[in-house]
């Protein structure tokens, strides 16, 4: 193919962008950056019953947020407008026009009960070359019957004229020659009279025909739409500029068989949503990837690895990397298992690498939550620094380095029995001498100057660093403790540790 690339990633505004469409954007980003094509973003919003509103705006900021970017749209404009379908109806009606004009296509009345009774006379009834004439539609009504019903505003659908007995061959990119026979495809509404507005099989493949699309990369539950498609852009006389077909694996379910979904999210723990998402009529709020304490760049490499692999052993890749590795060749063919654990793993991976001042500010939420305000930044990177290799989610950096922020008010009961003994408050006083007389309070040089008096008093050197751990951390836990003692005011430790000794009750025996 020699036309420029160009993809796009076509969402439905009927409510938050699940996790399956973020891969599918990502790939089209991915595919897009690759090739030096472009990358549209098209809101196929024709479905008007299922709008929700504000699901537009989401799937934007969710995108934006992860680092998908586009080349054309509803934002950014373009040359192939308008990119909401809503906004493109005259486009369509010409289009209907024409394949009515060729028989490729015809009108049909047939009401809803009329239809239901039909699924119960016909076993597996479907609209199609077998049951068309016996149905109210206008291959088997006089003209003059039909333009009256039209006249006297009657509702109808326009039907495509899928031809029997014909062998259809979908090219796919990951599954090869797909061959389907065109008797199991049945006469689909290509466009309602009720709305105006084309349902997605019309629309889709116009838009994608005028925008000029060469690849078509979306979930393996389209499919099925495929052979239509291309009987479509047949009918159209546009077989020459079909797109190449590329149909992904689906995410599925992490324990269990079937389709990943929001009951498996909400069931194990983990969002299937990239931004926190507030239903506008139930009210009902679904976690997401940021508001957990994900990083996109983490939940770009974990997705990215969904159904694909570089052809190595390779794990950690930045969008660049991904950009230059990607391959259909690699893509699978079954289903990908949603392991989230992965992800979490991943999200490790990243808060470890992350730069400090970074992770400072979106900690600031959470802070401000626990009731610290105003604290210094670079205090703040310098804690997180400490303790980041030990957070999965941006969250636990909290919850591993609290004791940087506020001073402990209760004492782990398990650390308390076994590193409080009764000598140990006359310890405490002894190492606040110790430690007021220390005017470089850097690691290295406080950790001599303490292990060098332990020694030559003879302590053991656990007990009395436990000891000290358990007075300014609150918990036998933390980071290296001259590490802690570096970063935090002295004075701070010295009334933390005056604080234990008051506080944490002496064992008698």
């Amino acid at each position: 193919m020699d036309r420029k690339v160009r993809v796009r990633f076509a969402p439905s505004p009927t409510g938050p962008l699940h996790i399956g469409g973020v891969r599918t954007a990502l790939y089209n980003y991915i595919f897009a950056k690759q090739n030096g094509g472009d990358l549209i973003l098209r809101i196929e919003d024709t479905d008007s019953k299922r709008f929700v509103p504000g699901a537009e705006q989401y799937i934007m900021d969710a995108l934006a947020w992860l680092g998908i970017s586009f080349d054309e749209g509803v934002n950014e404009g373009g040359n192939y407008g308008p990119y909401r379908q809503s906004e493109r109806k005259d486009i369509y009606r010409k289009y209907v026009d024409q394949l009515l004009d060729a028989g490729k296509a015809y009108i049909a009345f047939d009401t809803p009960e009329e239809l239901e009774a039909a699924r119960e006379r016909i076993p597996n009834f479907q609209y199609d070359a077998h049951t068309r004439e016996s149905m109210r539609n206008s291959l088997v009504m006089p003209k003059e019957e039909v333009d009256k019903l039209i006249a006297d505003g009657v509702q109808y659908v326009v039907r495509f004229k899928v031809e029997p007995d014909r062998e259809v061959v979908v090219n796919d990119l990951i599954r090869g020659e797909v061959k389907i026979n065109s008797n199991i495809i049945d006469d689909k509404v290509l466009y309602k009279s009720a709305d105006n507005l084309p349902t997605y099989h019309l629309a889709n493949i116009v838009d994608d025909h005028l925008m000029e699309v060469t690849h078509v990369i979306r979930g393996e539950e389209w499919l099925p739409s495929a052979p239509l498609h291309v009987l479509l852009y047949e009918a159209f006389g546009w077989k020459d500029t079909m797109p190449q077909f590329v149909h992904l694996p689906l995410l599925l379910k992490p324990v269990g068989n079937g389709k990943l979904s929001k009951r498996d999210g909400d069931k194990l723990g983990f969002p299937v949503f990239l931004l926190e998402w507030k239903d506008p009529v139930t009210g009902e709020i679904s976690s997401g990837y940021r508001e957990k304490g994900y990083l996109p760049e983490a939940v770009v490499n974990f997705l990215a690895l969904l159904g694909w692999n570089p052809g190595d052993d390779t794990e950690m890749m930045s969008m660049e990397d991904l950009i230059k590795k990607f391959s259909f060749a690699h893509c699978s063919k079954s289903g990908a298992k949603f392991d989230y654990k992965k992800g979490i793993w991943f999200n490790h991976e990243y808060i470890g690498l992350a730069d400090n001042d970074r992770l400072a500010k979106l900690l600031e939420p959470t802070l401000e939550a626990n009731g610290v305000k105003g604290c210094d930044p670079e205090y703040v990177a310098k804690a997180i620094g400490l303790v980041k290799g030990r957070a999965d989610l941006v969250p636990d950096l909290w919850t591993q380095g609290d004791f940087f922020f506020k001073a402990p008010e209760t004492y782990a009961e398990k650390d308390v029995k076994k590193r409080w003994s009764k000598e140990t408050p006359e310890i405490m006083e002894e190492l606040i001498g110790v430690l007021e007389g220390i005017d470089d309070m850097s690691s290295a040089n406080a950790e001599k100057i303490v292990l060098d008096w332990i020694a030559e008093k003879g302590y053991h050197l656990g007990n009395v660093m436990n000891a000290f751990r358990l007075a300014v951390v609150g918990a036998c836990r933390g980071p290296h403790m001259f590490d802690i003692t570096e970063l935090m005011p002295k004075e701070e430790v010295i009334t933390r540790i005056k604080k234990a000794i008051r506080t944490i009750p002496t064992p008698t025996e």
